[in-house]
């Protein structure tokens, strides 16, 4: 059963009804939210993403996902697990429950091309209890990998995202505004502020965003959506001990020349900022949406750790592949 939150922001939660249907109302201003005027020299910018990035991975073959073998390890008890599906997806389980936060099979977006077969399909999973989605943008909301897991159960959605997944297959649909949270059984779960911005279209500026502090049998994951670095990392590491922090590395050199995403450096500074016992990276090796090349996060990232001493808390997932804390 899930519990919906109070309707006062960062209200503690209690039973409530669907919200499925609600009329949303437009967001008041937002310092963390970013606009969507690009900067000086985005033409120049564009075309070298296009030329660059673009049309070299439309010509070059998709790469094939790895043989999973086993399927998906079960955690035990008290353990953590999460399953990297590629870009920011992922299968966890915690106190419990199966999740599945930001799933995303698509092969394409738009002209944008998935780099590698997925090696894990929707089924290839374990039973989904909860589905949560960080925002809805086309590579974290991806509606046909909706439609691929709903079987009924709830799914977890920023304010004024619900409208887009109600006719998915879902059940209850919740929404949170920033520090709100629900209850899911043992699960409590908080949107968690971030810098990005939320519209599908460019004229639905009103939808939230954000990331998930999910808290169940004293272990804390975090899955931080998307976001570019700001000091809300303080504040979310301030009202949680987090054993796991999945943090987003890539499409750092955005076409547009917006801050809206973090590089592996500052990716780092924002887990140590929060305190985190351990972090696996995500948001990157799946879509290029950066004009970085694809393989430059992940590198960058595994040598800035190394340099800080992090190499024991800090891992690099292959897609499909399961880590258990």
């Amino acid at each position: 059963m899930i519990h919906d939150p109070a309707p006062d922001h960062g209200g503690s939660a209690e039973t409530g009804r669907s919200r499925r249907g609600r009329a949303f109302s437009r967001r008041r201003k937002d310092e963390n939210h970013i606009g969507l005027l690009p900067t000086q020299g985005w033409r120049r910018r564009n075309l070298e993403f296009l030329g660059g990035v673009l049309i070299p991975t439309l010509l070059a073959p998709r790469r094939p996902g790895r043989v999973i073998d086993g399927g998906v390890p079960v955690a035990e008890a008290g353990q953590l697990g999460v399953t990297w599906l590629g870009h920011a997806g992922f299968f966890a389980q915690i106190g419990g429950v199966n999740l599945a936060i930001d799933p995303n099979w698509a092969l394409w977006h738009g002209p944008v091309k998935r780099v590698r077969h997925p090696s894990l399909w929707a089924g290839d999973l374990p039973g989904i209890d909860l589905v949560l989605i960080t925002h809805a943008h086309f590579d974290h909301l991806h509606l046909p990998s909706l439609r691929r897991i709903a079987r009924g159960q709830p799914i977890v959605v920023p304010k004024g995202v619900g409208s887009v997944v109600k006719r998915c297959g879902f059940g209850q649909i919740v929404e949170l505004e920033t520090w709100q949270q629900a209850r899911f059984r043992d699960l409590r779960i908080t949107l968690t502020p971030a810098r990005h911005w939320g519209a599908r279209m460019i004229h639905d500026t009103h939808r939230g965003f954000g990331g998930y502090l999910i808290e169940g049998q004293g272990r804390t994951l975090f899955h931080c959506g998307d976001s570019s670095m700001f000091d809300g990392f303080q504040e979310i590491g301030r009202r949680a001990e987090i054993d796991l922090a999945l943090m987003p590395i890539g499409a750092y050199l955005a076409p547009s020349g917006r801050p809206v995403h973090m590089n592996p450096e500052e990716a780092l500074d924002a887990f140590e900022m929060m305190g985190a016992r351990h972090m696996v990276p995500m948001h990157h090796d799946t879509f290029p949406l950066g004009g970085e090349p694809i393989h430059e996060p992940a590198e960058w990232l595994a040598k800035s750790a190394s340099l800080r001493g992090l190499d024991d808390r800090v891992r690099l997932l292959h897609e499909g592949e399961t880590a258990l804390y």
